[in-house]
């Protein structure tokens, strides 16, 4: 034991062992109490700012996830109006074919298919999501509804399904259904004309089939990105959980172990403090 007692190297050196154990307990004990292993960018700076970085990922992959649940929901919306258009088709193919029948009221079958075709085009014009027209007009409906479906905002799908159908030229959908809205009954008597109506009637429902096929098509794609963003939001929310959450059991061992050792070091800190005392026996 050394007899200097100006500096009392001993006690300071337990001193400093007694900060660090109380720090380390203070840190174990926080963590136990947030649950968060970073409470703290000093706490762990690289993994606080990686940690963040997935934060924000997970973020968009969230918001994403939306996107394609409102992307299929605009799809199904679609499809089940054009699902109403297809069986109206059918049924003017049905009145076409009773046309041929030379003792049929032609007259009211011409009517009959007016109507049809006026309710066709109803439906179409009533075919809207959020107030956003689907199968009639310009603009999304016929240059596709972007919606990004993806971690980035450059991972985007366009769904054009409507194309065909708001196509402007004279042989296709609203050519065609303008035709069939325009039926006489002597469009209806006359061989020429009928071949025509057919000829229209099947280019309605070809176009129709098509969009089908792409709304189809469209919804099992957004089915692959909706379970690929699934996987990627847990296996980023696992990785982020790694980072930042604390082990709980861990972190109780720890602060157990620093309260045991911090008790320890204060009791020598006591001692050591009063261990100079030994010099007064030198003056007796």
């Amino acid at each position: 034991m050394s007899f200097r007692i100006n500096t009392n190297v001993d006690a300071l050196s337990a001193y400093s062992a007694l900060a660090k154990t109380n720090k380390e307990t203070s840190i174990a004990q926080l963590r136990i109490a947030t649950g968060k292993r970073i409470n703290s960018v000093a706490d762990d700076t690289s993994g606080f700012q990686i940690g963040k970085s997935l934060e924000g990922k997970i973020s968009v992959m969230k918001a994403a996830q939306g996107n394609v649940a409102g992307a299929k929901n605009l799809l199904s919306t679609a499809e089940g109006s054009l699902q109403s258009v297809n069986d109206l088709l059918v049924k003017v193919e049905g009145k076409l074919s009773d046309a041929t029948n030379p003792t049929a009221d032609r007259q009211a079958i011409a009517d009959d298919i007016k109507s049809l075709a006026t309710e066709i085009q109803s439906v179409l014009n009533s075919s809207k999501f959020n107030n956003t027209s689907l199968l009639t007009g310009s603009g999304d409906a016929k240059s596709g509804f972007t919606f990004q479906v993806g971690a980035s905002y450059s991972d985007t799908m366009s769904l054009d399904f409507a194309q065909s159908i708001l196509s402007g030229s004279s042989s296709g959908f609203n050519a065609s259904l303008g035709n069939i809205s325009s039926v006489a009954m002597a469009s209806v008597t006359s061989s020429q004309t009928m071949t025509t109506l057919v000829a229209n009637l099947a280019t309605l429902k070809s176009e129709v089939a098509s969009a089908l096929g792409k709304i189809g098509n469209f919804s099992q794609r957004l089915d692959i990105r909706e379970e690929s963003l699934n996987v990627g939001i847990s296996n980023g929310q696992a990785t982020v959980s790694r980072i930042f959450d604390a082990d709980m059991a861990m972190e109780q061992l720890n602060a157990t172990r620093g309260s045991i050792l911090g008790q320890a070091a204060t009791a020598m800190v006591s001692q050591l403090n009063s261990a100079p005392q030994a010099v007064l026996s030198l003056f007796k």
